[in-house]
């Protein structure tokens, strides 16, 4: 079994949404979050926006890489159109998710969070009683490879939807690993490196259910953070927006596009290749009208293997930044601390004296 280590068990949220209520209970107040969020239309007009079909066709490819270098250089997030996952997959996964969210609690619990374990439902990062909490129910496991799914999880969850989400692994993370051949491509990584660190790779899913909120401004749907993982494929499942990213300091919504994928570097990915792409620190907001819910995967090298800058990227001129460690403890090191903007990427570096 992957270990992640443990969090501690929390109350459902969707649950103590659904009682009336004025004031939001005093573990979720964030009275240190930043202010507001910008919303610079012109900053939000150029997010970029990779297409797929042209990444992989002789004619464009040249142009959609050089689109696809920029975007992870100078965003470390963009929108996938054009991706090649069928859409009636994606509308069954959006349909079935949110069903799953719809079940009663009596029928939740058979998938809750075992003690010390991070899979099912529940909250993640949570160390500590005093810790200030989301707003907002996740429900996370390990998809691949399949020997290391949980087996009260991914195998007895309701039918449909694991049949659904069988066939939605195995096409994200196939388009997932050749977004990540393009980058190697671009920055001149050598293939059988990519395959050293991905080939036979985790992948993980995590569903987000974030209901609405009397005092939107006073809690966070999801603490600011960037992902541990090497890279991010969020779908969107309804219309409600909440996502956004942290650009030249201030913080601005992404808006997602109808079938799009939301794709973003990960911490992994910015150690990998050694700091070329950097992963960027978004967070999850909520409002007082509707329930927002996405589906992200995750991508991550093998469980097996070792996380630091691939080998070719490191001269005389560009030595390493980050040091190289078993993936085990890459994780042990993300599942024991809170979320916290970039903060696992300070415990990976290598810290270079000045001459």
């Amino acid at each position: 079994m992957a270990k992640y280590g443990g969090s501690l068990l929390v109350p459902s949220v969707q649950e103590l949404a659904e009682n009336p209520m004025v004031a939001v209970p005093p573990r979720y107040i964030r009275p240190e979050q930043d202010a507001p969020v910008i919303s610079d239309n012109t900053l939000i007009s150029k997010f970029p926006v990779i297409d797929m079909q042209s990444l992989l066709s002789e004619e464009s490819v040249d142009s959609e890489l050089a689109n696809l270098d920029f975007a992870c250089r100078e965003w470390g997030f963009f929108q996938l159109v054009n991706h090649g996952v069928s859409l009636a997959l994606v509308d069954k996964v959006k349909k079935e998710i949110q069903e799953f969210f719809n079940l009663s609690m009596e029928e939740k619990k058979k998938y809750w969070q075992y003690p010390g374990e991070v899979e099912g439902f529940g909250q993640a990062f949570v160390v500590s009683e005093e810790q200030r909490l989301d707003w907002g129910d996740l429900f996370f496991m390990t998809t691949l490879p399949v020997h290391l799914r949980k087996p009260h999880l991914f195998p007895k969850l309701p039918p449909s939807l694991r049949d659904t989400l069988e066939v939605y692994s195995t096409e994200v993370n196939a388009l997932a690993m050749n977004l990540i051949s393009r980058m190697a491509k671009v920055l001149h990584i050598k293939d059988e490196e990519v395959r050293e660190f991905f080939e036979n790779g985790l992948q993980s899913m995590r569903m987000n259910y974030y209901p609405p909120c009397p005092q939107p401004g006073k809690v966070m749907g999801l603490t600011p953070h960037s992902d541990s993982v090497a890279l991010t494929i969020l779908l969107q499942i309804n219309e409600a927006e909440g996502l956004q990213i942290k650009k030249d300091g201030k913080w601005f919504p992404v808006r997602p596009l109808p079938n799009a994928f939301i794709v973003n570097i990960g911490d992994m990915l910015e150690v990998i290749t050694n700091g070329v792409y950097p992963s960027i620190e978004h967070r999850a907001v909520v409002n007082s009208e509707q329930e927002r819910l996405s589906i992200a995967t995750f991508h991550l090298v093998k469980y097996d293997g070792e996380v630091g800058p691939a080998p070719s990227l490191i001269t005389e001129k560009t030595p390493a930044l980050f040091r190289r460690v078993t993936t085990e403890e890459f994780l042990k090191a993300v599942f024991s601390r809170e979320l916290h903007e970039k903060s696992l990427l300070d415990y990976m570096r290598i810290e270079h004296s000045q001459v």
